[in-house]
Formats: structure tokens, sequence, C-alpha cells
């Protein structure tokens, strides 16, 4: 199945739609004005299906402006872990507006950052106690990397400033970040001659990865500052997953070398993976770690970077030089930061955790069938995570437009169908979404 080549055509021509004429009148002004003004994110303008037009949500359900009604799969890009429009973050949000949508964070403070602050120190292990806020996921790894590069220049060891990241990672899509991606099978390759050089190896899983692994740890410790890793699940990688036994590894070898270790769990935080942090299955605490995607339930942009003490000592001095420069306009949003603790009392109050464990039982009873399917490679699960990973999948847009056909809401990529529903998803939309998926695979492949 070829794509349209016009985006809006091809919104008014897919599959389970009503006929052309309720479909254009559906169409609302901004939509037909608008689109022709949109850069869509990982898309080819030229032959992509156009956007749905979304009118409305409620907790695990997407409404068009046709009429039509999607289960959402994927919790708006993972981050909607309690639903869309959960009436304690909407209050906290209108309660906000009205004293302080925002205040420059320079110089400055306010109750609700702060707050947010001390209460993310105390949920998280060990002894990470200091917070910089961002506002995006990428933003939150740059200034992790940035704090590890600096801490070595502080130290007066300038000659220690590569990270050691993996294959099959992801850590963003900003410069400093597509560096440490995994520079062959991720999306940023056509970048490769303009980013920074530093060492990607294969997880240490096995015997042979181990080995080299430490090999490269003998040949370029003096030159590294930190490891780098998303915790358990590698995720726009491929939804790749890894026992706590690498993470104790990495955690063994940074000390063993003298690095620093930054995990990133701007997926895997918050209750996705099972545990309220990926790391804590693991027994073990990061030098740094980010945080973001479900930070503030999936209503607004905010991202965090948490280091140890250690790591921020190194930046006290007399020498102003030796301070962290790096200041987002809006970094510390009241707003967002309102979200994020009204977020916080919904984990305190509502049964997230365990919500998790029943999402992780439905989805490896349901998505377990779709093993002997033609084409069909693996078929994972881990905490609010379902993997159907494909041979290969030819059109990923072709296949999504089938899904739509389902009135559910699923973006295949790469090899892979997955699901990352929100945790409060009513048990017969979780299983819309993976009967969705069989009865698509079993006539698609």
């Amino acid at each position: 199945m070829s794509a349209p080549q016009n985006p809006l055509a091809a919104s008014r021509t897919a599959s389970s739609q009503p006929s052309e004429q309720a479909a254009t009148a559906a169409t609302p002004e901004w939509y037909t004005q608008g689109l022709p003004h949109i850069w869509l994110p990982y898309s080819q303008m030229k032959t992509a299906p156009a956007p749905l037009a979304a009118r409305s949500t409620h907790n695990a359900r997407i409404q068009l402006t046709d009429g039509r009604e999607l289960v959402d799969g994927v919790a708006a890009w993972w981050t909607a872990c309690h639903g869309y429009n959960h009436p304690h973050i909407r209050a906290a949000i209108e309660a906000q507006l009205a004293t302080m949508p925002h205040v420059m964070f320079g110089g400055m403070a306010h109750e609700p950052a702060l707050k947010l602050a001390s209460r993310l120190c105390a949920l998280l292990p060990g002894d990470l106690d200091r917070v910089f806020f961002t506002d995006s996921g990428s933003v939150a790894v740059e200034v992790a990397m940035k704090m590890a590069i600096q801490y070595r220049l502080n130290k007066g060891e300038p000659k220690r400033t590569k990270m050691l990241a993996f294959k099959g990672g992801y850590h963003g899509d900003t410069l400093a970040t597509m560096s440490v991606c995994d520079p062959e099978e991720g999306m940023h390759h056509l970048y490769g001659d303009v980013l920074a050089n530093h060492i990607i190896a294969p997880l240490p899983q096995d015997e042979a990865s181990e080995a080299e692994f430490f090999t490269l740890l003998e040949t370029h410790a003096h030159e590294l500052t930190a490891i780098i890793t998303e915790p358990l699940v590698q995720g726009a990688g491929g939804m790749l997953f890894h026992s706590p036994d690498v993470l104790r590894t990495l955690r063994a070898a940074a000390d063993r070398y003298g690095l620093l270790l930054i995990l990133d769990e701007i997926f895997t935080g918050f209750g996705r993976t099972g545990t309220m942090f990926a790391c804590e299955q693991a027994g073990i605490v990061p030098d740094i770690v980010t945080l973001s995607k479900a930070l503030t339930g999936g209503t607004m942009a905010l991202a965090a970077t948490i280091a140890r003490p250690h790591v921020f000592e190194a930046f006290l001095s007399d020498n102003p030089e030796h301070a962290l420069m790096h200041g987002p306009t809006f970094m510390a949003n009241a707003l967002a930061c309102a979200c994020a603790n009204a977020s916080l009392d919904l984990f305190e109050t509502e049964p997230r955790l365990e919500q998790v464990a029943a999402i992780n039982a439905h989805l490896t009873r349901e998505l377990e069938r779709c093993r002997t399917l033609p084409g069909v490679k693996d078929v994972r699960v881990l905490g609010a995570i379902g993997v159907v990973e494909l041979e290969k999948i030819a059109n990923p847009d072709a296949l999504r437009q089938r899904f739509i056909a389902e009135n559910v809401w699923i973006r295949p990529f790469r090899s892979i169908v997955y699901l990352t529903p929100a945790f409060t998803i009513p048990p017969e939309d979780l299983t819309a979404l993976t009967d969705a998926i069989y009865r698509v695979l079993s006539t698609d492949n």
C-alpha cells in the first residue's frame, strides 16, 4: 500500500472513515488553513499521510473531529500515565494559573518548583539530591552531558570528556544527544560526520559483549567521563529489554574506572517498567538521572536532571567559570511544576503500580498469541510495555492506517508494534488494543 502524496487527501481516505462528503464537512477550518504551514515530526512530508484532527481526550481515548474515537495505545508518546484529563491535575493547573503561571528562575524561586524538587529527591534512590529543571527530555540529557563534562574540567581533567554509550540507545534529537544514540541503527546516522565522537559499545549482556565492554574501558577510561544508558528498556531504539544485572555491571564498572553513571529514565521513570524508577530493580544509584515524559502526567512540558552531591560539589568554587552555565527560559515553569506535583499526588493516592502489574499480566496473556503469526520475531512484556517485534515492517504508515481502521491509535516504528498505555486504561480498552494487534498482524503478514 503506497501512501498518498496529498496529506489532506490522505486524512480523508483512510479505511473505516465516514463518507467523503461527511469527512469533508467534518474537517474544521483550523485544520485546512493550518496544515499547509506545519512541519510534522519524523515524517517525510511529501508522502506521509496527513495527521488526524484531534478534538478532545478522556482517559485512554482520543476523539477526532470527524466523530471517530480511538483507544490510545501509546499514551501520548509514553507520557499520559494517569490517562488524559485527570481532574486532580486539571485542578492544580487552574489553581496555579490563577496565582502565577510563570516567573523566571534566574535569581528567583517559587513553591511549586522547590516542593517538586524535594519530592523527587525523596522518591529517587540513594542520595540524588540536586535538581536542575529543563523543559524537554533531550535538553535534560544535554544538561547531564554538560554536567559530566564540566565535572572533569572543574576537577582539572580536561582530557576526560567523552561518553560511553550503547548500541540500540536513544537519548534525544538535539545535536549533543544524537552523538550518544546508536550511530548506525538509529534515526541520526545522516549527521555522523558532524557529531561529537563518543564511544559506542554493545550493552554488556553476555560473555562476549562484557569482554568487549571491559576492553573498551581499559583502552579509553583515561578519556571518558561517564557511562550513559537507558535502564532496562532502550525505548526508541526498538523497545529492547535488558536485565537488571546489566545495570549492576555498569555501576560496578563506573566505580572501578572512576566514571560517572548517567541513567536516562525519561521513558522508564514513573512506573512504566513496574517500579517507580527502573534503576530500583537493580538496586543501584546513578550519579546523574534524567526525567521527563510522565513527570507531569503527560500534561505539560517539563524535565529534570538530578545529580548526587559529589557531582554538584565539583561546581562549587570561587571561580565563576566553574558554575553550570545553562538556563532555559521556561525552566521550572510554575504551571508545569504544579502539574508534576499533582501527578506525584496521584502516585501516592491511587494504585498506579498495582495497575501496572495488572497491565503487565493482561499484555503477557493477550500478546503471547501473536508469537505464532507469520513474520513475528519476538513478543515481550515488561511492566506497562508490550512489544510484538516483526521480521520487518515494509510500510509503517500503511500499517498505522490499518490500526486506525480498527479504532485504535498504535504507532509502529522500525520493526515493532508496541503498546505503552495509560496506567488507568480500562481492561476493555486494553483488550481492544491487543485484539487489534492480533487481527491486523494476522492479515498483514
